[in-house]
């Protein structure tokens, strides 16, 4: 089964960098496809990046991830600085960030205007003993 999970801007703005990569990456290592309202700073998705390299192991293969933006050409002069105005105060809040475990996407393609999510073929996920 694919899980999406959606995870509004509101729920990660008031965590610090690290505690936000924890928060996405347990949800990756659990199988879901994380839809982030807005994107990570630079430094917060290269630290991600660290973050899963260390954790590989024989369930967790490592994540793919990607964002997107509005896209503001052809916008009317109105529009526009309307839209910088609104990103001088909301920055990472605009657009969305996609974050998936490797072994269920098997590709993200972006273009200025869509996203292509393509899955691997479902597998059969092995159950995980809860610690008491």
């Amino acid at each position: 089964m694919l899980t999406l999970q959606y995870v509004p801007f509101a729920e990660i703005a008031g965590l610090d960098s690290d505690a936000r990569i924890k928060k996405l990456l347990k949800l990756a290592k659990d199988e879901k496809i994380v839809l982030l309202e807005g994107k990570l700073k630079k430094e917060e998705e290269t630290y991600l990046i660290q973050k899963t390299m260390e954790a590989i192991d024989e369930s967790f293969k490592g994540i793919e991830i990607a964002s997107i933006n509005p896209n503001v050409k052809g916008q009317k002069p109105y529009h526009l600085i309307k839209n910088t105005v609104i990103n001088l105060f909301l920055r990472e809040r605009t657009g969305i960030t996609i974050i998936g475990p490797a072994t269920i996407i098997k590709q993200i393609k972006r273009d200025p205007e869509k996203i292509q999510l393509l899955t691997k073929k479902a597998r059969k996920r092995s159950k995980r003993k809860k610690k008491q």
